[in-house]
């Protein structure tokens, strides 16, 4: 069951980083979004994650981290 619902979430996420990874399988999904070639700092109890400058990925990670992370939408009245 486990397995299954590991295989979902990596669905999901490959279709809200965009189109083109949307029909891809999920050993591709772990290679460009899960394992992250990024370095991570710390300071005045910040987490920073340094991306490398020509990740080809960098996009569809930022937009999967955006969605997930981001700021809340406005409430509408």
């Amino acid at each position: 069951m486990l397995a299954v619902i590991a295989f979902n979430l990596t669905r999901a996420a490959a279709t809200i980083a965009g189109s083109d990874l949307a029909k891809a399988t999920t050993g591709t999904i772990r290679r460009t979004l899960i394992t992250v070639p990024a370095r991570t700092a710390s300071s005045a109890r910040r987490i920073t994650m340094h991306l490398p400058h020509a990740w080809p990925w960098q996009h569809a990670w930022t937009r999967l981290f955006q969605h997930c992370c981001g700021p809340p939408t406005p409430a509408r009245t």
